[in-house]
Order: structure tokens, then C-alpha cells, then sequence
């Protein structure tokens, strides 16, 4: 039975998009295929680790008849890539193989049965539904998800904390040496609640997500979170646990502060880390009156040092810090100008974005 019938760019397009989730090794052998379900004209492509499900469709049907199958994503997308891109493609099943055919090229894959494939159950209720635009979803995961842990025992730190409160939607991610928080404004009111949206998911939705205006609709449940936009729907479970209280890490009412150009201080810290060694990433930051001094050392007594003049007349502060830290966040953001806060010498550090309180970033010293 023919299933598709398209050209090579349209059915790689679907595929594209679902297989990211796909991980090379499994327990279940059947995790590493996709779905692909058939309805007439309508192509449903779809695939899951058990956490975390994408499906996609597309009309791209070759004739009436209903079927389904599962095949081996990751070689169907390499067949897909490697074939000329003007060249239309079917994608025919019998006898529990799927050939792929394009021009004289062919290739016989096996499959395994559609039964056999275990989707994620949708939930049975959601506790809060609202939409918000593709890029402003986009914009608050890019600005906090750096500050994400992997693999931490803390497994509710591996992921990203997303807040409805009032007209905010708010997005935290900390590892527990740093945190970052980014919020947007919303035309809708919402009673407060807070998930906890795993890390792959997360990275998954900025790979997929688009800078436009499209929404996307957020159906929260108690263990699930579904997302629908353009033509996909990602269904992820939650991270159960009690994420940190970000509002008492965030520090207020640091009276030493000053503001920089972003882009000379991510200049400086850049060349200050090349002396830097991969087991030890510190970097001293003496600051002064009118100056900021970078300096960093390592094993071969090697230095690096760099000052920066600054408009500033707080305390003399001498302090450390992991300076990935501080690259990650300066790399992330696009603005001109950020700001400094301080306390002391042992205290954490304050990055925010000048007339601006919807972005903060608090970074922990370091022992030089």
C-alpha cells in the first residue's frame, strides 16, 4: 500500500520536527522509530521518549485507505537528507517493510507495528489554559535557560520553572550557583501556579518554536504540560518537586552598582578566561571607585588582567567568580548596556538589564 507520495522537502519537514526527541539508545527498541499514521490524504507523524511527545501532520497522502506503521526515525531522515532535493519521493508498505523510492534510488526498511507503539496519554483535565505569541515563548525560554542544571540529584533543578501569576508569565532556571528570571506581561489573568518543565523539553521547544506572531496554546495539567502551535503538539510530563523560592535569591537594595557596556565586559572576561584551566574557571573582579579590574591566574603561574573604566563610587569590593557564568549570561542577552549590583565581597551578584526589571540574573561568588 502507498503511503506518501511528495516531494523529498515536504515529508522531510515533519520529519525534522518530530525526531529530535529520538534517542539513539533505548530499552525499547520500538522508541527509536516514529509513528507514521495515515488517514486518506492526512499524514500524522509522531514520536516519544515516554517523557516527552511531538506529533506533526501534513497532507501528503497517496490514496483513501487507513495505515499506520513505525520505522527507524533516524535512518529515514538520513535516507531523506542524502536524496536530491527536487526529487519527488513515495513511501510505499508491504509485508511489514517500508520502501522508500525516489527517481532510482530505493530503500527497504523494516518496521514494527503500530499497536506495539507506547503514546503518552493525554491528560484528563488541565487546571489552566492560555496562549502566548511563538516569539514571546521563544524570548522567555532563551533568556533563562542557560541557567539550567543537568543532571543534578536535584532532579527538580533540571529543568525550568514556569509561573502564571496574575498578568505574568514568568520562566527561573537555576543549577544552584546561579538563577536566572525573565517575565512577560499578558492581557490575561491567571491564578497563580507553578511547573516544573523538564530540560529536554525545553531545549526541544527552542529548536521548534519560531520568531513570529503565531500562537501557541499551553494546556497545564497536574503531572503534564501540551503545547500546540503552527501544526505540532508537544505533550511533556512535569518535574515533580519544590523548586527553590527564586524570590528570596534574588537580591535587593545592593547600594554598589554600576553599568557597563555588555559587550566590553563579555570582551574582557573572554581573553581573562583563556588563562583560565577547565578544572578551575575563576576570575577575580576588583572593583574600586572609577575602576573595574579583571585578572585570572592558573597552575603555570600564567595571568591574564584586564581594567575597565567604570562610573563608580560605591565600596571597594574584591570578589570571584566562575566566569562561564558570567560569559553565558553576557553572550545571551542583546542589550547595550547591563548593570552591576553588589553587596560585598561574599555576597551574590546582580546582573539586570538597565530600565528594565523584567530580566534579572544572580550569579554566586566564588573562593579565588
Amino acid at each position: 500500500m502507498q503511503l506518501v507520495k511528495t516531494t523529498r522537502d515536504t515529508l522531510l519537514r515533519p520529519l525534522q520536527i518530530v525526531s529530535g526527541i529520538v534517542e539513539r539508545r533505548h530499552t525499547m527498541p520500538i522508541l527509536a522509530n516514529i509513528l507514521i499514521r495515515k488517514e486518506g490524504e492526512a499524514v500524522s507523524f509522531l514520536s516519544t521518549d515516554t517523557e516527552v511527545q511531538i506529533t506533526t501532520n501534513a497532507n501528503i497522502g497517496a490514496s483513501a485507505d487507513v495505515a499506520g506503521t513505525t520505522v527507524a526515525a533516524r535512518k529515514l531522515l538520513d535516507i531523506l537528507r542524502a536524496l536530491p532535493e527536487s526529487g519527488d519521493v513515495t513511501m510505499t508498505l508491504l509485508n511489514k517493510r517500508l520502501t522508500v523510492q525516489s527517481g532510482k534510488s530505493r530503500f527497504a526498511l523494516q518496521t514494527l507495528a503500530a499497536e506495539e507503539f507506547p503514546t503518552v496519554q493525554e491528560a484528563e483535565a488541565f487546571n489552566a489554559s492560555f496562549t502566548l505569541p511563538q516569539k514571546t515563548l521563544k524570548h522567555l525560554f532563551n533568556m533563562v535557560h542557560f541557567a539550567m542544571a543537568q543532571q543534578d540529584i536535584r532532579y527538580y533543578l533540571n529543568g525550568l520553572l514556569l509561573v502564571l501569576d496574575g498578568e505574568n508569565v514568568i520562566a527561573v532556571a537555576t543549577d544552584g550557583h546561579r538563577l536566572a528570571f525573565c517575565q512577560v506581561k499578558t492581557e490575561q489573568a491567571f491564578e497563580r501556579q507553578e511547573v516544573i518543565i523538564p530540560r529536554k523539553t525545553i531545549i526541544e521547544l527552542q529548536r521548534l518554536l519560531e520568531e513570529n506572531d503565531e500562537a501557541v496554546q499551553l494546556d497545564i495539567a497536574a503531572n503534564q504540560v501540551k503545547l500546540g502551535f503552527a501544526d505540532i503538539e508537544l505533550i511533556s510530563k512535569l518535574v515533580e518537586g519544590k523548586f527553590p523560592d527564586y524570590t528570596r535569591v534574588i537580591p535587593k537594595g545592593y547600594k554598589n552598582d554600576f553599568t557597563i557596556s555588555r559587550d566590553e565586559l563579555l570582551r574582557s572576561l573572554q581573553r581573562a578566561a583563556i588563562m583560565t584551566s577547565d578544572k578551575f574557571k575563576g576570575v577575580r573582579c576588583i572593583i574600586s571607585p572609577g575602576s573595574l579590574k579583571i585578572s585570572s591566574t592558573n597552575a603555570d603561574q600564567e595571568e591574564a588582567v584586564e581594567e575597565l573604566e567604570i562610573d563608580y563610587g560605591g565600596d571597594n569590593i574584591d570578589i570571584g567568580f566562575n566566569v562561564t557564568y558570567l560569559l553565558d549570561v553576557l553572550n545571551n542577552l542583546k542589550c547595550d548596556q547591563v548593570n552591576v549590583s553588589l553587596g560585598d565581597s561574599n555576597s551574590s551578584a546582580l546582573i539586570s538589564i538597565p530600565d528594565n526589571p523584567d530580566f534579572k540574573y544572580v550569579v554566586m561568588p566564588m573562593r579565588i
